[in-house]
């Protein structure tokens, strides 16, 4: 089966904002297979970013070209109150891979039968993001783009995704919207909004380093 792999390139100019621009690459930024964080102050465009790179908002300047089955999981994503996730997960995931996204929601402890409604925001999220990744298509390349898929997760269950993660990059390109919760957390490439800057740093480091460089 082919694996193509996925990709996202940024210009260098590329800008980000709403009419204006909010911040700006300062060099070209190419981002493959694997996961990639996206670090930044509130407010300094994160979610834009996000946005401009699915398609859902046009640059202010320069261009965004990117190779893969692209899907954005914006924080606030909600269902109809009365669906439950078993009746969300049959509609939204494939038959064969029905069983294994079922595995990991009881992992998590996930209630399938609960209506969305009435869940928690932690494990709302937990059936947006098993929804998410389970939708992916196996015979190519894919992109995920998660705004804040931890918002309101246990460790246990952020440790669950992170582990399906690591068994998946090999066809899957993260970026992460996220504010690591814990200093010794280890970043091997992160996006930081630094200002009206945008740039990329590779190289294994902790968010107790990172988070110095933010303004």
């Amino acid at each position: 089966m082919s694996r193509d792999r996925p990709s996202i390139h940024l210009s260098k100019g590329l800008e980000i904002g709403y009419k204006r621009p909010l911040a700006r690459f300062e060099t070209s930024v190419t981002l493959q297979n694997g996961t990639h964080f996206l670090l930044g102050r509130n407010g300094r465009g994160k979610t834009t970013l996000l946005r401009t790179i699915a398609g859902s908002l046009k640059p202010v300047g320069g261009k965004v070209d990117s190779t893969g089955f692209t899907q954005y999981l914006p924080e606030d994503i909600r269902f109809d109150a009365e669906m439950n996730a078993a009746w969300i997960f049959r509609s939204l995931i494939a038959k064969p891979r029905r069983e294994t996204a079922m595995a990991l929601a009881k992992k998590i402890e996930l209630d399938v039968r609960k209506p969305f409604g009435r869940l928690s925001t932690g494990n709302r999220r937990k059936v947006t993001l098993i929804a998410a990744e389970f939708s992916t298509r196996p015979g190519q390349g894919n992109i995920l783009l998660l705004d804040e898929p931890f918002s309101g997760l246990d460790a246990f269950s952020r440790q669950a995704f992170e582990e399906h993660w690591a068994a998946t990059d090999d066809n899957v390109l993260r970026l992460v919207s996220c504010h690591p919760d814990y200093d010794s957390m280890r970043i091997s490439s992160a996006i930081l909004i630094d200002g009206a800057s945008i740039r990329h740093l590779q190289g294994e480091k902790t968010w107790d380093e990172l988070k110095n460089l933010l303004n």
